[in-house]
């Protein structure tokens, strides 16, 4: 059965049309949450007025960037504070206690106290309470894929944590991969990555050329960092409000995700010549 959706705008009730149930989820037979896509996507006035557009000021900007090969620690703050809405705390949260772990996994176990998404959606960073060693008990798992292919690890060694140590990544029992960048940079890309793949608005292009990825980049900044993940180099692109990660195996075909804040901050994407399997702007 179609199932009509209607908003209420003061006084006016507007029509959206009808859609289809996307995803759903239950929980002791009781519907939990439930996904909805419209049949017909809502015309641009239409949906300008469900959802007015923001202006660049009321997105998250993009003060981190230029600390990301100064400062990390402040770029990765300054990224997930612009991120992510504190989630109801009234308090800045104390500094983590002294550790064995390394000042970037604190500072990011600190920052997750008020803002639980900064661990990650699709893949993960471990709460510190479940890092563990690997079967042989010389690595420190510290982040792994959802469906468990793949982990993040750390040497794991009796002496004082390094400042910025290398991290190892991991498929299965395959021999270990180093991660490009150390632990400093690697926590700006899981955290870019992370914000993509889980944002509300999305845009998704069917697979791009090199010529056509300089296109949707063009307008873009590229975040200074050398590739993260060794299966298929990825490089990031971000404007106020939008982080957009491209990917490519083989350096002739691209995937291409755009994640956004807000549908306003997709705009500057919406005209490109390019086909695309979703987009929310």
């Amino acid at each position: 059965m179609p199932i009509h959706i209607a908003v209420r705008l003061e006084e006016e009730v507007l029509d959206l049309g009808t859609a289809k149930v996307s995803q759903a989820g239950t929980s002791d037979g009781v519907l939990t949450h439930c996904k909805l896509r419209f049949e017909a996507p809502l015309s641009r006035q239409l949906l300008n007025r469900v959802s007015p557009p923001r202006s660049p000021v009321d997105l998250p900007g993009l003060e981190w960037l230029r600390n990301v090969n100064g400062d990390r620690a402040a770029a990765l703050e300054q990224f997930v504070t612009g991120w992510y809405p504190a989630a109801g705390a009234t308090e800045p949260p104390a500094a983590c206690s002294p550790s064995r772990l390394p000042a970037g996994l604190r500072q990011l176990y600190r920052l997750a106290k008020q803002r639980p998404g900064a661990l990650g959606t699709q893949n993960s960073i471990l709460p510190a309470p479940d890092l563990h060693t690997d079967h042989l008990g010389e690595m420190l798992v510290f982040g792994v894929e959802s469906q468990g292919g793949f982990f993040w690890s750390l040497l794991w060694t009796l002496d004082p944590p390094e400042a910025d140590p290398t991290v190892w990544f991991r498929e299965f029992d395959e021999e270990p991969i180093v991660e490009q960048e150390p632990l400093s940079g690697f926590l700006i890309q899981f955290s870019l990555f992370e914000a993509s793949m889980s944002a509300d608005y999305r845009a998704l292009p069917r697979r791009l050329t090199a010529a056509q990825v300089a296109r949707f980049t063009e307008t873009l900044h590229l975040v200074p960092l050398r590739p993260f993940w060794p299966w298929a180099p990825t490089h990031f692109y971000v404007a106020p409000g939008l982080v957009v990660h491209v990917s490519s195996e083989d350096g002739e075909e691209f995937d291409v995700w755009a994640g956004a804040s807000h549908r306003s901050a997709l705009a500057p994407l919406a005209d490109l010549p390019v086909d695309w399997t979703r987009f929310d702007g």
